[in-house]
């Protein structure tokens, strides 16, 4: 067992490569081997969001406060609530982020395949941000 005690794991402004906005994450695990499990809490200023992306295994969301949004690229544009969950099936693209005008922050859960638990592509655009909400 090892016990990772408040604040032995700092907070990381992320960049902009990866994402729109002001976007922390705090680290809450990255399992050894032969655990897949990489988990993080993430929260996003108003109108911060990632950029498109896949997971290989899959991704859950479990959001702990504020509004936010989330879509599959093809769908709609669906809003997510504090204690809402989300699940995200294996390669199926998709971002995620906070309400224009509300910040929201989500613990996220992913599995790593062969080491690789992401797959960036591009940025989410300011007019596919801006979609209507509905669904």
């Amino acid at each position: 067992m090892e016990i990772f005690p408040c604040g032995s794991m700092l907070s990381r402004r992320m960049s902009g490569e990866y994402f729109t906005g002001t976007v922390w994450q705090d680290p809450i695990i990255e399992a050894p081997a032969p655990a897949l499990l990489r988990s993080a809490w993430v929260r996003f200023e108003p109108g911060a969001r990632t950029a498109w992306h896949t997971h290989p295994l899959g991704q859950t969301l479990h959001v702990t406060a504020g509004i936010g949004r989330v879509q599959t690229f093809g769908g709609p544009i669906r809003e997510i609530h504090a204690g809402d969950t989300v699940w995200i099936p294996p390669g199926e693209k998709h971002w995620h982020g906070a309400a224009p005008n509300m910040a929201m922050t989500h613990i996220a859960m992913q599995e790593a395949r062969d080491g690789k638990h992401v797959e960036w592509l591009e940025h989410v655009t300011d007019v596919q941000y801006g979609g209507k909400v509905g669904g």
